[in-house]
């Protein structure tokens, strides 16, 4: 099981001919394309059901919601799925996208709960270092360079946290994501799905940490 250059062929013409006339005449070549993403995912899900519990995995619609947006294209010319981890214990999530060029899986927070949020920082006021350690890891830093990335990141510390906090560039971040990006010919590879679960793997002492962060509080005592 593997991606199919069909699959990127059809992606790359896509992006060419974003237009509801052409997918309408393509339409064929979308469902097996659809259909070939659809069984990669599937297979992935698989592995990460051999390590991990999953409650459920999404493949994300083609279809563009344009309302707000002032790029009218109507599809995106990507594949993408996501898993969800099950129950209330198990935090943070999977992602994967599929586009040529631009392929990337990514895990972590990305819009952390306001209350969610303050919890991490006030985990990072008070020790970061299990935090940093998680970082340095061996194949954290492998597969992910030992940082996490975020949509967005306030100017200084949050309003109440020290600005000369020693871990401020923690204290800062808004989000909590570690991200992985792939060449066509790594998406394209025979062990595309083995690398891309080397990777899932990798993230679970950053999931462990932070579910047992968001489960408890400063204290250690259990929430749920």
């Amino acid at each position: 099981m593997q991606f199919e250059k069909s699959t990127f062929t059809y992606l790359q013409d896509l992006q060419k001919n974003n237009n509801r006339d052409w997918f309408a005449e393509h339409k064929p070549t979308y469902l097996k394309a659809q259909k070939n993403a659809k069984d990669v995912f599937a297979a992935i899900h698989i592995k990460l059901q051999m390590h991990d519990e999953i409650e459920k995995s999404k493949m994300m619609r083609i279809y563009r919601d344009v309302r707000f947006s002032n790029d009218k294209t109507p599809y995106k010319a990507h594949f993408a799925n996501s898993y969800s981890r099950l129950g209330s214990s198990l935090r943070g999530g999977y992602f994967l996208r599929i586009r040529p060029g631009e392929s990337f899986l990514a895990g972590g927070f990305w819009e952390p709960s306001k209350e969610d949020l303050f919890r991490i920082r006030k985990e990072i006021e008070q020790d970061a270092s299990e935090i940093k350690a998680v970082l340095e890891a061996k194949e954290y830093k492998k597969h992910f360079g030992g940082q996490f990335e975020s949509f967005s990141e306030l100017k200084t510390a949050p309003r109440g946290f020290d600005k000369e906090h020693p871990d401020v560039d923690l204290l800062r971040k808004k989000g909590f994501i570690a991200s992985k990006s792939f060449t066509d010919e790594q998406v394209l590879s025979e062990n595309f799905i083995d690398e891309v679960d080397k990777s899932y793997r990798a993230l679970r002492p950053f999931f462990n940490l932070f579910s047992d962060i968001l489960t408890t509080n400063l204290n250690g005592e259990s929430l749920v």
